[in-house]
């Protein structure tokens, strides 16, 4: 049997299906103890408590304890009981605890449960939004939806409680601009990310390459508008502390980041192969800059917008400085546009290859514990070799007209 013939849309089906049920049974009995804390006797939603304790500080105007690990704490085992002892590295900037301060009006769990809830519909909406521009998906709705739901960025964001919706939502209301050319409106929410802005990286590189002025000029306002706000709510003295707090990020790294194996970039694949530091930081200096000039070629060329900017939200998780599962969410745009492609493309080579690959990361996202014995994140070769094909569609021109759909 052939790789084209095994990988049909019915096996993708249901592969999605169980891999689907598996995650979600996994979630709903860890979630099912009565009480804030799970069956590990974690709190539920995990991270979820320091955004929540930020957003207490905000509602009390307690800015001088925004970047206090310990104190905040010892507030964290104030609004859940019998919490475990976690330390939170403080590097988010002052304005998302001024997001956070409607949840922190809320009782811990009703908080939680309303957080979840809004990372459902942005995952929903984002979803939604994206594939309703991919023509060749249109009658696949049913095996897309299982897709979404089984997609492991998914399942890590609602699991530890994070914000990287917000950047998937980022990232997707700026896919959705570029298509109609509000490059100026595509900057602002490119320029939103600054909440997280080892995820801005990539796109700031590529936009300044590719000169697209407006598009940096979008993102330079919508980031000064979210430091304003922090500035003028908490001070000078909190931004000097939040600035203090980047330029030192290299003395709390060890706690920003204790479970290497749950990293997917460049920077994490050469920390886990090699015992050298050193070495391991030149290696990632050397990779990143080699994929930011893929990506720029990738950009540069007259390949279909949802080829650019796919290869736009890889190279965004490769070159990251900092990223954890969780962050994988924002890969979900682009999954939907190459799986499009692959459907519009079925006949070429490159079609095959995308669809293998996306096929594998599914899997390979999700067995990241494994690198403890293995020292190899394959993740990051499969997505990877996901950007070299972006970069060999655009480089011989493929024509992003969609042919005949695929057999199911």
């Amino acid at each position: 049997m052939s790789a084209k013939s095994w990988l049909s849309a019915k096996r993708i089906r249901v592969h999605g299906l169980l891999l689907a049920v598996s995650l979600w049974t996994v979630y709903a009995v860890d979630m099912s103890t009565p009480g804030l804390l799970d069956r590990n006797s974690l709190v539920k939603g995990t991270d979820f408590l320091y955004f929540y304790t930020l957003g207490r500080l905000a509602l009390d105007d307690r800015g001088d304890l925004l970047y206090d690990m310990r104190a905040q704490a010892e507030l964290a085992r104030e609004f859940v009981a019998n919490a475990p002892n976690s330390l939170y590295v403080p590097l988010y900037g002052p304005q998302v605890s001024l997001f956070f301060v409607p949840l922190a009006r809320l009782p811990y769990g009703y908080a939680l449960a309303a957080w979840l809830a809004v990372n459902i519909l942005i995952y929903a909406f984002c979803c939604f939004a994206v594939w309703k521009t991919c023509p060749g998906l249109q009658k696949y709705h049913g095996t897309v939806l299982i897709l979404a739901m089984a997609f492991p960025g998914f399942f890590h964001l609602l699991a530890w409680g994070q914000t990287s919706g917000l950047a998937l939502l980022c990232f997707s209301l700026a896919y959705l601009a570029l298509r109609r050319d509000h490059t100026l409106l595509a900057g602002l929410a490119i320029g939103s990310l600054i909440f997280k802005p080892q995820l801005g990286l990539a796109a700031a590189v590529i936009f300044v390459c590719a000169r697209e002025w407006n598009v940096i000029a979008g993102a330079a306002v919508a980031a000064s508008i979210q430091l304003a706000a922090a500035w003028i709510h908490y001070g000078t003295m909190v931004m000097r502390t939040y600035l203090h707090a980047l330029t030192h990020v290299q003395e709390v790294l060890p706690l920003l980041e204790p479970r290497l194996y749950q990293t997917h970039s460049f920077r994490f694949l050469w920390s886990l192969l090699l015992p050298w530091p050193r070495l391991a930081l030149g290696l990632y200096a050397v990779s990143a800059v080699a994929i930011l000039v893929l990506t720029v070629r990738v950009w540069r060329s007259r390949s279909a917008l949802s080829v650019r900017f796919s290869a736009l939200l890889l190279a965004t998780v490769l070159v990251s400085p900092h990223l954890t599962v969780y962050d994988l969410i924002i890969l979900a745009p682009a999954f939907l546009l190459l799986g499009d492609w692959a459907v519009a493309h079925h006949e070429q080579l490159f079609a095959l290859r995308i669809r293998q690959l996306l096929y594998l990361c599914y899997p390979l996202f999700l067995v990241g514990p494994l690198t403890r014995m293995t020292r190899l994140q394959l993740s990051v070769l499969a997505m990877t070799a996901l950007l070299w094909i972006t970069w060999r569609i655009s480089s011989r021109g493929v024509s992003s007209a969609p042919t005949l759909a695929v057999s199911s």
